[in-house]
Protein backbone atom coordinates (compact mmCIF):
# COMPACT_ATOMS: atom_id res chain seq x y z
CA UNK A 1 0.00 0.00 0.00
CA UNK A 2 2.32 2.69 -1.05
CA UNK A 3 1.19 6.25 -1.18
CA UNK A 4 2.30 9.73 -1.15
CA UNK A 5 -0.69 11.09 0.55
CA UNK A 6 -0.07 12.71 4.03
CA UNK A 7 -2.50 12.24 6.29
CA UNK A 8 -4.87 15.48 6.98
CA UNK A 9 -6.42 16.60 10.31
CA UNK A 10 -8.87 18.98 9.59
CA UNK A 11 -9.50 20.89 12.21
CA UNK A 12 -12.67 22.76 13.67
CA UNK A 13 -12.89 26.29 14.25
CA UNK A 14 -13.73 25.79 17.99
CA UNK A 15 -10.71 23.40 18.12
CA UNK A 16 -8.18 25.80 16.35
CA UNK A 17 -9.33 28.28 19.06
CA UNK A 18 -8.64 26.03 21.54
CA UNK A 19 -5.20 25.47 20.04
CA UNK A 20 -4.67 29.22 19.77
CA UNK A 21 -4.43 28.79 15.51
CA UNK A 22 -4.64 31.25 13.28
CA UNK A 23 -5.86 30.60 9.68
CA UNK A 24 -5.48 26.90 8.38
CA UNK A 25 -4.57 26.29 4.56
CA UNK A 26 -7.51 24.54 2.66
CA UNK A 27 -6.04 21.74 0.09
CA UNK A 28 -8.67 20.89 -2.51
CA UNK A 29 -7.02 18.62 -4.27
CA UNK A 30 -6.60 15.79 -1.32
CA UNK A 31 -7.34 12.69 -1.41
CA UNK A 32 -10.22 12.20 1.04
CA UNK A 33 -9.01 8.52 2.21
CA UNK A 34 -6.32 9.99 4.20
CA UNK A 35 -8.57 13.38 5.22
CA UNK A 36 -10.08 13.21 8.87
CA UNK A 37 -11.90 16.13 10.42
CA UNK A 38 -10.96 16.92 14.38
CA UNK A 39 -13.15 18.10 16.79
CA UNK A 40 -13.06 19.10 20.77
CA UNK A 41 -16.35 17.98 22.35
CA UNK A 42 -17.42 17.83 25.82
CA UNK A 43 -17.93 14.40 27.32
CA UNK A 44 -18.81 14.60 30.96
CA UNK A 45 -17.18 17.92 31.33
CA UNK A 46 -14.09 17.40 29.99
CA UNK A 47 -12.76 18.41 26.92
CA UNK A 48 -12.36 15.49 24.72
CA UNK A 49 -11.03 14.68 21.01
CA UNK A 50 -13.98 13.62 18.15
CA UNK A 51 -11.77 12.57 15.05
CA UNK A 52 -13.75 11.50 11.80
CA UNK A 53 -12.81 10.09 8.84
CA UNK A 54 -13.82 12.05 5.82
CA UNK A 55 -14.22 9.22 3.46
CA UNK A 56 -16.51 6.82 5.06
CA UNK A 57 -17.20 8.71 8.56
CA UNK A 58 -14.98 5.95 11.01
CA UNK A 59 -14.97 7.50 14.14
CA UNK A 60 -13.10 7.34 17.71
CA UNK A 61 -12.91 9.76 20.62
CA UNK A 62 -9.88 10.34 23.26
CA UNK A 63 -11.39 11.18 26.38
CA UNK A 64 -10.40 13.86 28.74
CA UNK A 65 -7.45 15.82 26.82
CA UNK A 66 -5.01 17.43 28.98
CA UNK A 67 -3.10 20.81 27.80
CA UNK A 68 0.00 18.57 26.98
CA UNK A 69 -1.82 16.21 24.64
CA UNK A 70 -3.17 18.82 22.72
CA UNK A 71 -0.10 20.91 21.63
CA UNK A 72 1.15 17.53 20.76
CA UNK A 73 -2.03 16.43 18.49
CA UNK A 74 -0.55 15.03 15.67
CA UNK A 75 1.04 12.22 17.96
CA UNK A 76 -1.84 11.89 20.04
CA UNK A 77 -4.16 11.70 16.83
CA UNK A 78 -1.73 9.43 15.09
CA UNK A 79 -1.81 7.16 19.20
CA UNK A 80 -5.62 7.40 18.97
CA UNK A 81 -5.73 6.30 15.65
CA UNK A 82 -3.92 2.91 16.01
CA UNK A 83 -5.11 2.12 19.16
CA UNK A 84 -8.69 2.53 18.05
CA UNK A 85 -8.37 0.40 14.74
CA UNK A 86 -6.45 -2.26 16.65
CA UNK A 87 -9.49 -2.65 19.30
CA UNK A 88 -11.59 -2.68 16.01
CA UNK A 89 -9.80 -5.75 14.53
CA UNK A 90 -8.03 -4.42 11.92
CA UNK A 91 -4.50 -5.94 11.41
CA UNK A 92 -1.45 -4.66 12.63
CA UNK A 93 0.23 -4.16 8.86
CA UNK A 94 -2.99 -2.29 7.94
CA UNK A 95 -2.74 0.13 10.45
CA UNK A 96 1.27 1.11 10.26
CA UNK A 97 -0.16 1.58 6.52
CA UNK A 98 -2.53 3.97 6.90
CA UNK A 99 -0.96 5.82 9.73
CA UNK A 100 1.79 6.51 7.64
CA UNK A 101 5.76 7.66 8.35
CA UNK A 102 4.85 11.58 8.36
CA UNK A 103 2.90 13.56 11.13
CA UNK A 104 -0.31 14.51 9.89
CA UNK A 105 -0.69 18.29 8.39
CA UNK A 106 -3.31 20.38 9.88
CA UNK A 107 -5.57 22.10 7.47
CA UNK A 108 -9.31 23.29 7.52
CA UNK A 109 -12.02 20.69 7.76
CA UNK A 110 -12.51 19.08 4.42
CA UNK A 111 -16.21 20.44 3.34
CA UNK A 112 -19.50 21.25 4.39
CA UNK A 113 -21.00 17.76 3.83
CA UNK A 114 -17.58 16.07 6.02
CA UNK A 115 -18.67 18.37 8.81
CA UNK A 116 -22.13 17.71 8.19
CA UNK A 117 -21.10 14.00 8.68
CA UNK A 118 -18.88 14.96 11.61
CA UNK A 119 -21.89 16.52 13.35
CA UNK A 120 -23.78 13.21 12.86
CA UNK A 121 -20.98 11.14 14.71
CA UNK A 122 -20.86 13.55 17.32
CA UNK A 123 -24.77 12.95 18.13
CA UNK A 124 -23.58 9.33 18.08
CA UNK A 125 -21.08 9.58 20.24
CA UNK A 126 -23.79 11.21 22.66
CA UNK A 127 -26.56 8.67 22.03
CA UNK A 128 -24.08 6.13 23.78
CA UNK A 129 -22.46 8.52 26.30
CA UNK A 130 -23.14 6.09 28.65
CA UNK A 131 -20.33 3.21 27.28
CA UNK A 132 -17.82 6.19 28.37
CA UNK A 133 -14.73 4.34 30.30
CA UNK A 134 -13.94 7.71 32.27
CA UNK A 135 -10.45 5.45 33.41
CA UNK A 136 -9.29 5.41 29.66
CA UNK A 137 -8.21 8.24 27.34
CA UNK A 138 -9.25 5.69 24.38
CA UNK A 139 -12.54 4.33 24.27
CA UNK A 140 -13.22 1.01 22.28
CA UNK A 141 -16.44 0.45 23.28
CA UNK A 142 -18.14 3.66 22.62
CA UNK A 143 -16.17 3.75 19.10
CA UNK A 144 -17.15 0.17 18.42
CA UNK A 145 -20.97 1.72 19.02
CA UNK A 146 -20.78 4.65 17.12
CA UNK A 147 -18.91 2.59 13.96
CA UNK A 148 -21.50 0.13 13.69
CA UNK A 149 -24.18 2.49 13.50
CA UNK A 150 -26.11 2.23 9.95
CA UNK A 151 -24.87 5.82 8.37
CA UNK A 152 -24.32 8.20 5.85
CA UNK A 153 -20.81 9.42 4.87
CA UNK A 154 -19.19 11.48 2.06
CA UNK A 155 -17.44 8.65 0.26
CA UNK A 156 -20.14 6.44 -0.34
CA UNK A 157 -23.91 6.47 -1.37
CA UNK A 158 -26.37 4.99 1.01
CA UNK A 159 -26.49 3.65 4.59
CA UNK A 160 -23.50 1.33 5.94
CA UNK A 161 -21.31 1.04 8.83
CA UNK A 162 -18.08 2.92 9.04
CA UNK A 163 -16.28 0.23 10.58
CA UNK A 164 -17.09 -2.12 7.04
CA UNK A 165 -16.76 1.16 4.74
CA UNK A 166 -13.06 1.84 5.91
CA UNK A 167 -12.43 -2.09 5.89
CA UNK A 168 -13.50 -2.02 2.11
CA UNK A 169 -11.03 0.80 1.53
CA UNK A 170 -8.39 -0.32 2.64
CA UNK A 171 -8.90 -3.59 0.64
CA UNK A 172 -9.07 -1.29 -2.01
CA UNK A 173 -5.72 0.95 -1.85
Amino acid sequence: MKRSNAIELGLTIPLQRHLHLKALPYLQESDRRFCWDLHIIPLRGQPSLLAVHCHTRYTFVLYDLNRLEWECLPDVFLDGLRLSLSASGFPAETVKELCGSELPLFTRTHGRREVAFLNRAWEDVMAVELALDESSQSQPLLDQLVNAKPSRCAGAEGLGMAAERLADMLSRI
